[in-house]
């Protein structure tokens, strides 16, 4: 049953992503701005991430929807999500009022501090989803099934042959 959970766990997160990511990609100096108004980054980091974040968000939301490195992956989009959360708990604390910016615009919202303990339940519930997969990266329906053989597979093949061996001994 985990197996599963953890399947709708790498869509759901994997789609997050994927979306996000979309969105931003074909208006950088929107994501620029959006991460420049968290001020928490010196500006030329700021423009470096506001320009990869977009890049980084569909790759991760690419390889969690097919379920390639999937460990990997849910541990990058774990860290994103950790660092969402500290930037937007540290401009409600500063009283800084921003769009998050998680989903293609940002800047000024005079309403954002109603909206910030709807994102942070949002990134949480994405971040333990995330963290599920760091824990439990082996789901069904996953690229990393065809790819990487479950640890153990191969001894379980050696018994598997062994058994039939013992019982056609037995036998004799």
């Amino acid at each position: 049953m985990v197996r599963w959970v953890g399947v709708g766990a790498r869509l759901v997160v994997g789609g997050v992503w994927v979306y996000a990511g979309m969105l931003k990609l074909p208006h950088p100096d929107t994501s620029v701005s959006a991460v420049r108004a968290y001020q928490l980054l010196p500006t030329g980091m700021a423009e470096t991430v506001g320009h990869v974040l977009p890049m980084l968000e569909i790759v991760v939301g690419g390889c969690l929807l097919i379920g390639l490195l999937t460990r990997f992956t849910g541990t990058v989009s774990a860290l994103l999500q950790l660092a969402f959360i500290v930037g937007i708990v540290s401009v409600w604390a500063r009283g800084i009022e921003i769009n998050c910016g998680c989903f293609g615009n940002g800047g000024a919202d005079p309403n954002a501090v109603s909206k910030y303990p709807w994102e942070i339940a949002r990134d949480t519930g994405l971040l333990a989803l995330s963290l599920l997969l760091v824990w439990r990266p082996r789901t069904p329906v996953a690229v990393d099934n065809l790819l990487f053989a479950p640890i153990g597979a191969a001894h379980d093949d050696e018994l598997e042959e062994t058994r039939g061996m013992d019982d056609v001994e037995a036998k004799s």
